[in-house]
C-alpha cells in the first residue's frame, strides 16, 4: 500500500511541476520569427512570451498539418519537423500573437528553403525546416531573457 501511495504521489508531483513550465497563461506565445546566417550554421529564432513545456524533432520526408492530414509544402531535400507542446501563435483569448507569414523562405539564407507552420492547434504548435544539404546536422534549443526557442542548422 505504501509503495503504490508513494507511486501516486511521485506522479502527482510529476505533473504540478511539468506544466508550470509553459507560460503563465497556460502556454507559450509565438510572437516572432527571426533568422541569421552565421559562419557555419543558419539559426531560426522563435521569439515567444514563455516557453513550451518540452518539444521533439525529428527528420522527415514528408510533413501534414496536425488537423487536417493535408500535406505541408516544404522546399528543400531535407525536412527538420520540431513540435513545441504548451506553445501557440495565439493568446488565451484567442487573439493572434503571431501575424506573420505561415510557409515562407527565408531571405538572405541559403541552406534553409522553407520555414512552415505544420500545427497550431490545441496548444501545439509544429514548425517544419527544409534545407537542402543532406550532411547539415541540427540544434533545438530554448533560451530565456528573453524566451525564445532556437533552431540551428549546421553545413559542412
Amino acid at each position: 500500500m505504501k509503495k503504490r501511495l508513494g507511486a501516486v504521489l511521485l506522479a502527482v508531483a510529476a505533473v504540478f511541476t511539468f506544466v508550470p513550465m509553459a507560460s503563465a497563461q497556460g502556454h507559450a506565445e509565438l510572437t516572432n520569427i527571426r533568422t541569421g546566417k552565421h559562419d557555419g550554421f543558419e539559426r531560426i529564432v522563435l521569439d515567444m512570451n514563455g516557453l513550451p513545456s518540452n518539444h521533439q524533432s525529428r527528420e522527415t520526408g514528408s510533413v501534414a498539418n496536425c488537423a487536417s492530414g493535408n500535406p505541408v509544402p516544404v522546399q528543400g531535400n531535407e525536412i527538420l519537423q520540431s513540435v513545441f507542446h504548451y506553445a501557440a501563435s495565439y493568446d488565451e483569448n484567442f487573439d493572434p500573437t503571431y501575424t506573420g507569414p505561415r510557409n515562407f523562405s527565408p531571405a538572405g539564407l541559403t541552406n534553409v528553403k522553407t520555414i512552415a507552420f505544420t500545427c497550431d492547434f490545441e496548444a501545439t504548435l509544429g514548425i517544419a525546416v527544409g534545407y537542402d544539404d543532406p550532411d547539415s546536422w541540427h540544434k533545438v534549443f530554448t533560451l530565456t531573457n528573453p524566451d525564445r526557442v532556437v533552431i540551428d542548422v549546421y553545413s559542412r
